[in-house]
């Protein structure tokens, strides 16, 4: 539904303006590119990325190590249970579900660090990235440059011509 309002709001949108065949008014020029090649092939990401994942590793390994323990503890209270008294089993219980919460904890605080870095990490690099489309926005005149790869774009075809990719991408390394 709210792509089908986004399509209509664009088509009036882009009614308001005459297109290249008519010649009553101002024309509308648009383009559109493809931001996961553009960020892939920017000078600089593949660095940024494996960065990234190395560090992502080790907060995934700090998280599996924590929750093979609470297993093992997990493991030896269910071995112990028959042999345990009802107060000492309850005490052990609760020992578990704050062990739990910890790791529950702990894996939050290192999600959101993982976010974090990535942001640290990518934000430079979306900043050239966007710098280098507005000045190509302005320069070529465009009225509006999409983003074909983002999340409810309403871009379902498009003329190729209107792709601004590789224009971007050549300013991109023109300017490492």
């Amino acid at each position: 539904m709210n792509r089908a309002v986004g399509v209509w709001m664009w088509l009036g949108f882009l009614g308001a303006y005459p297109v290249a065949a008519q010649s009553t008014g101002p024309m509308l020029k648009i383009g559109f590119i493809n931001s996961r090649q553009v960020m892939s092939q920017t000078p600089g990401y593949q660095a940024a990325e494996s960065t990234f994942n190395r560090e992502l590793q080790g907060y995934r390994n700090e998280v599996q190590k924590l929750a093979a323990q609470l297993d093992s503890a997990r493991q030896a209270l269910d071995q112990q249970s028959i042999a345990l008294s009802p107060a000492i089993k309850q005490t052990k219980q609760k020992e578990l579900q704050e062990r739990q919460q910890r790791l529950e904890q702990r894996s939050n605080e290192l999600q959101q660090k993982a976010q974090q870095r990535e942001q640290e990490l990518l934000q430079p690099i979306q900043a050239r990235i966007n710098a280098v489309i507005q000045g190509l926005r302005a320069e070529g005149n465009y009225a509006v440059i999409f983003d074909a790869d983002a999340p409810g774009s309403n871009i379902i075809a498009a003329d190729p011509s209107l792709d601004v990719t590789s224009k971007v991408l050549a300013r991109l390394k023109q300017s490492q």
